[in-house]
């Protein structure tokens, strides 16, 4: 499975690098590809690609504010949670990820 993440908290610093780093570990566990771009204090990081966005299967917004660019995942299935449950349930995440390309498939 193939993944795009946005990641971004209220502040901008220490959830949104949480987050990141727990999906990013369980995706690798679970043998899902992921590319993470974090929006925090000191702006875009990672940026996702035209081409990462296009190929992926699913996008995962773990987000606590309004993100920017949200525009490039028109036609997409996004799943749109607060960084508390990436940080907290990376691995359900992922799986109800997976669930919800099953079902749309």
């Amino acid at each position: 499975m193939k993944i795009v993440a946005v990641c971004a908290c209220t502040v901008g610093i220490a959830h949104t690098y949480i987050a990141q780093e727990k999906l990013e570990n369980a995706a690798k566990k679970m043998g899902y590809d992921i590319h993470v771009e974090t929006q925090g204090t000191i702006g875009r990081e990672n940026e996702l690609t035209a081409e990462a966005i296009s190929e992926a299967d699913v996008v995962i917004l773990a987000v606590d504010v309004k993100v920017g660019g949200r525009e490039r995942f028109e036609g997409k299935r996004v799943i749109q949670v607060p960084t508390e449950v990436a940080i907290k349930s990376p691995t359900k995440l992922l799986e109800k990820a997976k669930e919800v390309i099953s079902v749309t498939a």
